[in-house]
């Protein structure tokens, strides 16, 4: 007995059609004990049998009055709706096991033969309990989900919020610097930080690559009206890796890590590469051998583990100093 918000699983509809089989057995064991002319195999073979058609009856005519039904049906005729259902997959799945092995020479079945009818009416009763159980089972089910889910967002949410000032106030104070040095220099930085801001605010927490690197190509733009050009950018970018969902900004804190540790009054060479689900952004800036994970860093370590993306790691190879996303298959 469900409602329209429920949606049960195959794999949920398996767990009862096992449980059945069991409940089925239970059953046999029952008549087997009760009579001793009932105690042979036939008896343990039609009680699964019949538990086995009362769940797939259920799966069957639950399920259609979960989608076909119920949305088409005033609220406040579900319950009958689902009863009637839920009773009807017991009485009628109890009846089609019971009209098949009426052909065998089951004992069993001469046993009830007398009293099929109560015997239907009386399984069609506990389907409609069972159903009414496993309403609130799949309830519960879903709406712990529900609260993970809702958790899990919360979390994410209050990281960008985190993240959304953090990048701001690095690019203001460019901003603030060039405004007494170079005024045309800081109108550019202002209309670059508008255009970046633009493209930031949107509300998805997943960008593709190639979304997060025309954010990459505009910030660089921004920090290299402060350094005179010297920021080199270079991005390498198979087909297949281009329209990957990634956390936001996650490509730009790193550039943006490269920048403010790896800078040293030359000319900063940064590449970026993606390639086989993992993305890597290197320079040939200064080398850091001990890293610790500063606020971006930690932000999008965090994001990546939450969203289930893939993880954060850095090497030093050639020279250079990396950080690679290594992407979780099939993201």
């Amino acid at each position: 007995m469900q409602s329209v918000e429920l949606k049960v699983t195959i794999k949920d509809w398996l767990y009862i059609i096992i449980i059945g089989a069991f409940f089925g057995f239970f059953i046999s064991l029952f008549f087997y004990f009760l009579n001793k002319d009932l105690q042979e195999s036939s008896t343990i073979i039609f009680s699964i049998s019949t538990a086995v058609t009362i769940s797939l009856f259920a799966s069957l005519l639950i399920s259609l009055s979960n989608n076909m039904i119920l949305p088409k049906v005033n609220q406040k005729f579900w319950y009958i709706v689902s009863f009637i259902f839920s009773f009807s997959s017991g009485f009628f799945g109890f009846l089609f096991s019971f009209a098949i092995f009426s052909y065998t020479d089951f004992v069993i079945v001469k046993y009830i033969n007398n009293y099929w009818f109560y015997i239907a009416v009386t399984i069609g009763f506990l389907t409609f309990l069972v159903g009414l159980i496993l309403h609130q089972f799949i309830s519960m089910k879903y709406k712990n989900e529900s609260i993970k889910t809702e958790i899990l967002e919360t979390k994410l949410k209050a990281l960008e919020n985190e993240l959304n000032p953090h990048f701001l106030f690095n690019a203001l104070n460019s901003v603030s610097e060039l405004i007494y040095v170079d005024q045309e220099k800081a109108e550019k930085a202002v209309l670059h930080i508008s255009k970046f801001l633009r493209n930031a605010i949107n509300k998805d927490s997943l960008v593709s690559i190639e979304t997060e690197l025309s954010m990459v190509n505009t910030y660089v733009n921004i920090e290299n009206i402060r350094f005179n050009n010297r920021i080199k950018l270079t991005t390498t970018v198979e087909e297949n890796m281009k329209a990957v969902l990634i956390p936001k900004f996650s490509i730009q804190l790193l550039v943006e890590n490269a920048i403010k540790h790896g800078y040293k009054t030359v000319d900063l060479n940064i590449d970026i590469k993606a390639y086989d689900e993992i993305i890597e952004v290197s320079n040939d800036g200064k080398i850091s051998h001990n890293i610790n994970y500063g606020t971006g860093l930690s932000n999008l370590d965090k994001r990546l583990d939450i969203q289930s993306i893939g993880r954060l790691t850095y090497d030093v190879k050639d020279d250079r100093m990396k950080f690679i996303i290594k992407l979780k298959k099939g993201k």
